[in-house]
């Protein structure tokens, strides 16, 4: 297991990474899409268009397709958005988990005393729920959702501003992700980034975004960020 020195600092991606949530995102994509009159959306298409923020996944499902469509109607896209919303919220996220090993390894961190943060591209106003209902609010100092800032991943926006709030090299921080636009995204900010297999990537292989180190389970982070026992 390749080990990473000096990393002071840990940021997480949230859908794919700490939390299976495609449950109820399709979900509530799928009442969207049957009370708008359009073609309905399963759980693995949902699977392969979610990680862009709310926006894009509904403007996916519109679409049918990975490539938004650019003729959809903009009024159509907005009342979507809205429904799914609606709906997302009033499902209480009772679908989503936590991956295995994610609350022991996100105390084992918060134990030897290293601030972790949220950097997820899920509208920032579903972020607190999720991470309370499962327990894990207390471990993150920072929680910053897809429309906290301007920019979103894969943009190092999000990133860059946590290196400067916390004084932070870039080399002191580590990105945990999922996706291609968390690899993106740290690597644009200079940071170490791991990438694990079993989240959301577009059907894609997340080895193929070249992140640092691949990890098949989430608990293996203690020995990437060695803890001193």
């Amino acid at each position: 297991m390749v080990h990473i020195e000096g990393i002071r600092f840990i940021a997480f991606d949230l859908d794919g990474t700490l939390l299976d949530s495609v449950p109820d995102l399709a979900e509530a994509a799928d009442k969207t899409m049957q009370v708008l009159g359009r073609e309905r959306v399963t759980v693995e298409q949902v699977t392969t268009w979610i990680g862009n923020g709310a926006d894009i996944l509904i403007g996916r499902c519109l679409s049918q397709s990975l490539d938004v469509d650019p003729n959809l109607d903009p009024a159509l896209h907005r009342e979507a958005r809205q429904l799914f919303d609606r709906f997302y919220d009033e499902g209480g996220h009772q679908k989503s988990t936590l991956y295995a090993g994610v609350k022991d390894t996100l105390a084992a961190f918060h134990q030897a005393g290293i601030p972790m943060a949220i950097v997820t591209n899920k509208p920032a106003q579903f972020v607190p729920h999720l991470l309370a209902q499962h327990g894990i609010s207390d471990y993150f100092v920072d929680v910053i959702g897809g429309d906290t800032f301007p920019l979103k991943k894969p943009d190092p926006f999000a990133l860059n501003w946590l290196l400067d709030k916390h004084q932070l090299a870039s080399s002191q921080m580590l990105m945990v992700g999922d996706s291609r636009n968390d690899i993106l995204a740290a690597k644009a900010a200079s940071c170490y980034v791991v990438g694990l297999t079993y989240g959301y990537n577009y059907g894609q292989p997340i080895s193929a975004s070249e992140p640092d180190i691949v990890l098949d389970h989430f608990s293996l982070l203690t020995e990437v960020v060695k803890l001193d026992s």
